[in-house]
């Protein structure tokens, strides 16, 4: 279908299912969700004309002399929500943000996204995007107490996340977000919930859906979703694993090829991937923003990698290539391990994009793969061996970003100078901030 075809089957679905509201869906540059709901009859004006909305209340958006902005519902994002009434019910739809002069907004992480994606277009490839994000349920949002026992896959008559997991995917399978599968994962109370793939902009809508998602059912069952990296010492961390591949515009995979009968991966496939490792450092800021990102990197529990390699089926390299499967060419892919839920997904699938198509174009080698033996050298041997050391703070992965003219063409001078300024913001109050273990390992021995 075409744009106004996509309108028109929204307008004719409202008025069909009685749909009195309608939440109209964005991000800020941190990911946060946004929406404000406006009534039916105004949603055909929105399509054509937008609706204004106060920019500067929206932090990173606009200050307070340039307040007015406009959101421009994507009619192909279009769900009705299934847990309101079925008569007089709700349907959301994710916006694209716009200046007042209908320019886009250049602050808008959907837009990001979509610059990249264009740029990919012209090159000849269709950034295809697949992926799965881990959580945990705690009691309520400022306890970390253990609500289960249970380990990897297990399935316990006991296990109190099992009818939650199961009636969250249910609601996405609703609103057309494709699950493929979920699991307990390792840590105990710990989560995980595997999305199929898509174009890279449907992919980011269908994770940030679900994540809203996940943090709703829960919350109608008395717990709290928490995306927190590393919310817990002693068990695993929480990561966002994504799995991306590249097509041509008749729908080949470009990532696969036959005549390597090891990896089965293209020229293109293997200049994307080194792309990826070399300017990860750079990146690293967007894919793990948080202080407690790092807690993950450097105390994972899990295989989390502190160098970028690469590896075959291995799950502690930075980038995993999954086990081909005879006969299934277009789901040769990579699996990217470093990023965590708390990222922004629209950003993330945009500056990992915008690295592998800088390693296409500067025909960037892979680095040799890293076996289970290399994982198991000092981080001193790795580097010395050629891999990538990458950030073990924030504050390091801030100074990559800040000198990364790869990010600042990839986001844009807006999301660029904002996101850093920020972020600097919250490592300096870390970095000001005495912890718990530095009162009981200096108080008495000053």
């Amino acid at each position: 279908m075409d744009q106004q075809q996509y309108v028109d089957f929204v307008l004719r679905t409202i008025e069909e299912r009685n749909i009195r509201f309608v939440r109209l869906w964005f991000t800020d540059v941190l990911g946060r969700l946004k929406s404000f709901a406006i009534s039916p009859e105004d949603l055909e004006t929105a399509f054509e004309e937008g609706i204004g909305f106060d920019g500067s209340s929206i932090e990173g958006f606009t200050t307070r002399e340039e307040t007015d902005m406009l959101v421009f519902p994507d009619p192909t994002s279009f769900q009705i929500m299934p847990w309101r009434s079925k008569e007089q019910g709700t349907a959301r739809i994710f916006c694209n943000v716009r200046m007042p002069n209908g320019e886009p907004f250049p602050g808008d992480p959907r837009a990001c996204l979509e610059r990249v994606f264009r740029q990919a277009e012209k090159m000849g490839y269709l950034m295809n995007v697949g992926g799965k994000t881990e959580f945990y349920y705690f009691p309520n949002d400022h306890s970390t107490e253990l609500m289960d026992s249970a380990g990897y896959f297990d399935l316990t008559p006991d296990d109190p996340a099992f009818d939650i997991r199961r009636s969250t995917v249910l609601s996405l399978e609703k609103m057309s977000v494709p699950v493929e599968y979920s699991y307990h994962a390792d840590g105990p109370g710990q989560q995980c919930l595997s999305l199929r793939h898509a174009e890279a902009l449907t992919f980011a809508d269908a994770l940030t859906t679900a994540k809203y998602v996940i943090r709703f059912e829960a919350y109608e069952k008395g717990i709290h979703a928490s995306f927190m990296p590393k919310p817990l010492a002693k068990y695993n961390s929480s990561g966002m694993f994504l799995y991306q591949s590249l097509l041509d515009h008749e729908g080949n995979n470009v990532f696969w090829d036959e005549s390597d009968e090891h990896y089965h991966l293209s020229d293109v496939a293997k200049h994307y991937m080194a792309g990826i490792l070399a300017y990860a450092p750079q990146f690293m800021a967007i894919t793990n923003p948080t202080v407690n990102s790092y807690k993950r990197i450097t105390n994972g529990n899990g295989g989390v990698p502190t160098h970028a390699t690469w590896g075959l089926r291995n799950r502690s390299a930075m980038i995993r290539i999954p086990t081909y499967k005879p006969g299934k060419q277009l789901s040769t892919r990579i699996e990217l391990r470093t990023p965590d839920p708390m990222s922004n997904p629209y950003l993330v699938c945009a500056v990992t994009l915008a690295a592998g198509l800088r390693g296409i174009r500067e025909g960037l080698e892979l680095p040799p793969e890293a076996t289970v033996d290399t994982l198991r050298l000092s981080d001193r041997q790795l580097s010395q061996a050629g891999y990538t050391s990458l950030p073990r703070t924030l504050g390091e992965a801030l100074d990559a970003f800040e000198s990364s003219q790869l990010m600042y063409e990839a986001l844009g001078d807006h999301i660029h100078s904002f996101f850093l300024r920020k972020k600097r913001d919250e490592w300096a109050k870390y970095s000001a901030a005495v912890t718990d273990w530095e009162i009981r390992h200096y108080l008495g021995n000053s």
